[in-house]
């Protein structure tokens, strides 16, 4: 995936002042990592006269598969291969954009602290793009660019040069040029409308997508003709986000009309008061959830079992009534992070003889998790495949036996309720499955039955009517080793 910026220059204005802005020196090439690769910057050429930077990003698609979004893992067999033969190592896209954002996000900002005199400087402009998807062909790309100013110059890339008959490609060729554009101005353009002509994003689109893009199209977007369009495929046609964009940017042409600022357009709502309450996130109601649970059950050595980054750790670390917590994940990367949230290595040394944090996978006993007095699976379950539950289930209920088990997971039903969530998808890229809580009723009553343990249920979260609790809670109690044995 290749694009080159160029930019002349005359003995008063080298054009070498390229590398001042992007922050990048002419004699030295240089590699940076991504999520899904590696980007190096480098100069095909750099004189006073003439200077060019080259983006050059090498995609790793395995780990565009293992990162990407989409619902779950697996899917259909024969489909396997077509997550590694695509188009996504080769042209440009948001792969591309995030790395423009990544490799040179000061010159995107404008900021220069050595030269700050040359970010707001038009300067001449010439980006070259060998393979740019574009769906809506070379007629969109120019609706898209030259209301900007730039002047465009694009080509359809033949399916097969041997082959003519056979057609163009969706893919084109494009060349900008300007010069009355900043630097900045055009990397903020090239970071929008690539993935724009794509139609399409490796990532999940979240809410803070929005914010990304009124930042990058501050001062041109509001006023585009094609406004509704990018905005809508920016952000991947999620109505709600597209809606939130559009009148946030309608307020600032709205200001910007008015000579005013956006504060004083959109005041009809009065500002925030200190008494009004923010609605509390579903997390940390599970984790008051969780710990009022194990309160009443009167537990004091708590295993946390997936305990991800260490949220509901810290959490307990808080209540002296629990005297010694375990978190355990598979992941190092999670410990390590939940290592770095809990500031092992500054905290005391009685508190830090409360909390252990070690590696292991639940699909197998574990000696270590035995004699605790509850053990805690929150959203953890939903992760796995349902081919693997028994083996779970048998290493905490029937091998490390707790007095008590949490097991919290999401309730499919209330996914209605969600308005950013696209129909038949679940909450995370990662769900191989999510249950009604007549599944997930079932499931734990069977458990319950298998390894005499008492079972009750628990919302989460508001209790809908119709559909339920955003997440639904099993409480296992043991019942008396003389009812277990019969069990």
């Amino acid at each position: 995936m290749f694009l080159t910026i160029t930019t002349t220059g005359t003995p008063e204005r080298p054009a070498t002042d390229l590398g001042y802005l992007l922050h990048k020196h002419p004699d030295n090439a240089q590699a940076f990592s991504t999520s899904y690769g590696t980007a190096h910057v480098l100069y095909p050429e750099a004189e006073a006269g003439r200077c060019t930077a080259a983006l050059l990003l090498e995609v790793d698609a395995v780990a565009l598969v293992r990162r990407g979004k989409g619902k779950g893992r697996g899917g259909a067999p024969d489909a396997a291969l077509a997550q590694y033969v695509n188009d996504r190592p080769y042209a440009a896209s948001s792969l591309l954009a995030v790395a423009l954002s990544r490799v040179f996000s000061s010159a995107m900002k404008g900021v220069c602290n050595a030269r700050p005199e040359l970010p707001g400087q038009a300067r001449s402009l010439r980006v070259e793009v060998p393979a740019l998807p574009a769906r809506g062909g070379p007629a969109l790309v120019r609706k898209l660019f030259e209301p900007l100013g730039w002047t465009v110059t694009v080509e359809h890339v033949p399916l097969d040069t041997e082959f003519p008959d056979w057609g163009d490609s969706r893919y084109v060729r494009l060349v900008l040029e300007s010069d009355t554009l900043t630097l900045a101005e055009a990397l903020r353009h090239l970071y929008v409308l690539l993935p724009v002509l794509d139609d399409a994003k490796h990532y999940w689109v979240a809410p803070d997508e929005v914010d990304k893009l009124l930042r990058a199209g501050e001062g041109w977007l509001p006023g585009h003709p094609e406004q509704r369009l990018i905005t809508s495929r920016y952000l991947s046609r999620r109505w709600a986000l597209t809606r939130q964009a559009t009148e946030r940017l309608e307020l600032v042409r709205l200001a910007e009309t008015d000579d005013s600022e956006v504060e004083e357009i959109d005041n009809a709502v009065e500002a925030e008061t200190e008494g009004e309450e923010k609605p509390t996130p579903l997390a940390v109601r599970r984790r008051e959830a969780i710990v009022a649970a194990l309160r009443q059950s009167g537990a004091a050595r708590v295993l946390d079992l997936g305990c991800g980054q260490g949220q509901l750790v810290q959490t307990l670390l808080k209540d002296p009534a629990f005297t010694e917590i375990v978190g355990v994940d598979v992941s190092m990367r999670a410990l390590t992070i939940a290592s770095r949230r809990l500031k092992l290595d500054r905290m005391g040394e009685r508190q830090a003889s409360r909390v252990q944090l070690f590696q292991g996978s639940l699909a197998y006993t574990d000696v270590r998790l035995k004699g605790y007095d509850a053990a805690v699976l929150s959203e953890v379950i939903e992760h796995l495949d349902l081919p693997r539950l028994p083996a779970l289930e048998y290493a905490v209920f029937g091998s490390a036996r707790p007095r008590t088990v949490l097991v919290t997971t999401p309730n499919v039903e209330y996914n209605v309720r969600w308005e950013s969530l696209p129909a038949g998808h679940v909450r995370h890229g990662d769900h191989r499955f999510e249950w009604t809580r007549a599944e997930f009723r079932a499931w734990a009553e069977a458990v319950a039955e298998r390894h005499g343990y008492g079972v009750a249920f628990e919302p989460v979260g508001p209790d809908d009517p119709e559909v339920g609790p955003p997440t639904q809670m099993a409480v296992f109690t043991l019942t008396s080793p003389k009812e277990a044995k019969a069990a």
